[in-house]
């Protein structure tokens, strides 16, 4: 509660204060507030372009947290380690709040067919902005974008093959996706005091 609480309340506040786009200092220059959505999954990846592409990932997304609150339920009167509870909170946590977005945020906020994040070449919904005609995306319950803002501002070294003056993680991600990320990490790294072998 305490991981979704903190998510939803910076989304809101990004998405209440700030433009599209706009970009603060966070810590120094290498970690940065910088608004944007993404109509996809975690870290800004997408799925698809047309109606069905998003509500069926929306409703993958609460099978999943279904399935996964009915696991840790389990796991709770199994009486398993209070840890890995805690490491599937996280990951519960994360896919809830990513969630709520697409659940609730065309609600809870006006929805702008021309604002640059809704835009979405091949969706069929063509709308007149002011700049032209342009394709937005699908819009309601289940259809809402994620609100991102976290962003690491760093470079790999010149001097590295490949990866020379390339962003170390370019991706713009928000408190749910570092939620999940920890509790998966977490289950890889601990997974034999997660999952002991019993000896026959």
């Amino acid at each position: 509660m305490i991981i979704l609480t903190l998510d939803q309340f910076i989304k809101l506040y990004i998405k209440s204060s700030f433009l599209p786009g706009e970009t603060h200092a966070l810590i120094g220059d290498w970690f940065l507030l910088e608004y944007i959505e993404n109509q996809g999954m975690a870290f800004g990846t997408t799925f698809g372009t047309k109606s069905w592409h998003k509500l069926a990932l929306s409703i993958f997304r609460v099978i999943a947290i279904l399935g996964l609150f009915y696991y840790w339920i389990k796991q709770l009167k199994k009486g398993s380690k209070l840890e890995f509870l805690i490491v599937l909170g996280f990951i519960f946590a994360g896919a809830t709040g990513n969630l709520i977005d697409s659940m609730f945020y065309d609600f809870i906020f006006e929805y702008d067919p021309c604002m640059p994040f809704n835009y979405l070449k091949g969706s069929g919904l063509e709308v007149e902005c002011s700049y032209g005609t342009i394709e937005t995306r699908h819009s309601g319950f289940l259809f809402g974008n994620v609100v991102d803002m976290f962003k690491f501002q760093a470079y790999w070294p010149r001097w590295i093959p490949y990866l020379g003056e390339k962003e170390v993680f370019p991706a713009i991600w928000n408190v749910a996706d570092a939620s999940i990320s920890v509790g998966v990490v977490a289950i890889l790294i601990r997974q034999k005091t997660y999952f002991p072998k019993t000896k026959k």
